[in-house]
């Protein structure tokens, strides 16, 4: 994605309990990460009520998941996408006996045993390979655990122990995508099967060669990024495919997963996806295809907002006219602003404190400060040419939008700093 011109990303507006506990935490405490819980079940609560009741809202735990960010999601998610092994038993853990969904390309025996085992609720299949490995560990005696019609494989050997969603890689318009931050489909790619591939998939699932599973729909993951009406476009694209799917195959179509992808602007940190008109959009949808359950998984459109990554101003120096702020940490704690090419909005949090040295405190002359972090590249900056007049070492910086795809996907280990604390607001 193109960065936004350096000096032009406003501020982002600090709610008043993280400014606090920024101001309370001791130097060494920082830097850390703050997620603000109440901000969290307000924004969801607000996605939920947006969206109308044939549709279902699971999360996306890969964007963040941090088990009390999980457990506050609880009230108003149907359920939670997992995509790893690891995030299978974490998730489980974090909070149990709650719907899963096992997407991600290149799932394991060992994991596809383990989702077995432990019940998973939905399986997005991305390949005959996948679907039949699927089918060989389902149709074992010990792939037990139990589907949410109640089948337990423990007691019925020839029982459905896996409900399956196909991922189809769809093609799309030309322009469909434009503006997303990320394609996984529409093009090659690793995901999802071909189309062509899907009519002799439909077929093992539905002429008794795989009696362990059962076909429930399909799943169509696309891209990332995307606004209201273009995420809408592409929603009633898959869904009107998978609908022609079951037609010519005779088959009922229980379900249709349209995914995430719900842009979040880091250049208007305090803007929010038209979750409004995507839940009327998604009405209009489910009229138009009665008895099928839509379903979305966004990650990052639900999370980022809550969390918050705070810091110290180490030291303010001038080099070839610009001013830099070298602060406490980095970009390998947040790795978003590397990764996506942007600058992670900030605002400049004026620490009270006495100065404690007897030498001259380094402060910013100028009006715009690179934020920059301790790593030993240049690649290590956080935001470009902030407005930040009057900028002191030791004061402190609060980088928003941190709720997501964060901590999470950061180089923890470079360098060997320490790492960041966590900090969970009410």
């Amino acid at each position: 994605m193109n960065a936004p011109t350096p000096g032009t990303t406003p501020a982002p507006a600090v709610p008043a309990a993280v400014r606090d506990r920024v101001h309370a935490l001791d130097p060494d405490q920082l830097p850390a990460y703050l997620y603000d819980r109440t901000a969290l079940r307000a924004h969801s609560a607000a996605v939920r009520a947006a969206l109308p009741a044939p549709v279902e809202l699971y999360y996306a735990a890969k964007a963040n998941p941090e088990p009390e960010i999980l457990a506050a999601l609880g009230t108003y998610v149907d359920g939670y996408e997992v995509s790893s092994g690891g995030e299978l038993a974490h998730v489980a853990a974090a909070v149990p006996g709650r719907p899963l969904a096992f997407g991600g390309p290149g799932k394991t025996p060992a994991e596809i045993a383990a989702g077995l085992r432990l019940g998973v609720r939905r399986w997005h299949v991305e390949s005959p390979h996948e679907l039949r490995l699927l089918a060989d560990l389902a149709a074992r005696p010990d792939a037990v655990g139990s589907t949410e019609d109640g089948a337990d494989g423990a007691d019925d050997r020839t029982a459905p122990r896996a409900e399956v969603l196909l991922r189809v890689n769809l093609p799309q318009a030309d322009d469909a995508l434009t503006g997303s931050a990320l394609a996984m489909g529409g093009r090659p790619s690793p995901f999802g099967l071909d189309p062509e591939q899907a009519a002799a998939v439909v077929r093992l699932l539905t002429d008794g060669t795989l009696p362990h599973l059962r076909l429930r729909g399909v799943h169509a993951h696309l891209a990332s990024g995307l606004d209201a009406p273009r995420l809408l476009a592409v929603a009633a694209s898959v869904t009107e495919w998978a609908a022609g799917l079951a037609e010519r195959h005779g088959v009922p179509l229980d379900e249709v997963v349209v995914g995430g992808g719900m842009a979040v602007d880091y250049a208007a940190p305090d803007t929010r996806f038209d979750w409004a008109a995507y839940g009327a959009g998604l009405a209009r949808l489910a009229r138009a295809h009665p008895g099928v359950t839509l379903r979305v998984e966004p990650g990052r459109a639900l999370t980022a907002y809550c969390g918050w990554y705070a810091t110290e101003v180490l030291d303010v120096k001038r080099s070839h006219g610009e001013e830099f702020a070298v602060v406490r940490g980095g970009t390998h704690h947040l790795r978003t602003p590397a990764t996506k090419g942007h600058d992670q909005p900030c605002a400049v949090l004026r620490s009270p404190r006495p100065w404690p040295h007897p030498w001259e405190r380094p402060t910013a002359r100028g009006e715009l400060v690179t934020m920059a972090g301790q790593l030993c590249t240049p690649k290590d900056v956080l935001a470009r040419r902030v407005p930040a007049a009057g900028l002191r070492a030791g004061d402190r910086i609060a980088f928003a939008l941190a709720g997501a795809y964060a901590w999470n996907i950061s180089h923890h280990d470079f360098l060997m700093h320490p790492r960041p604390g966590f900090h969970f607001l009410p």
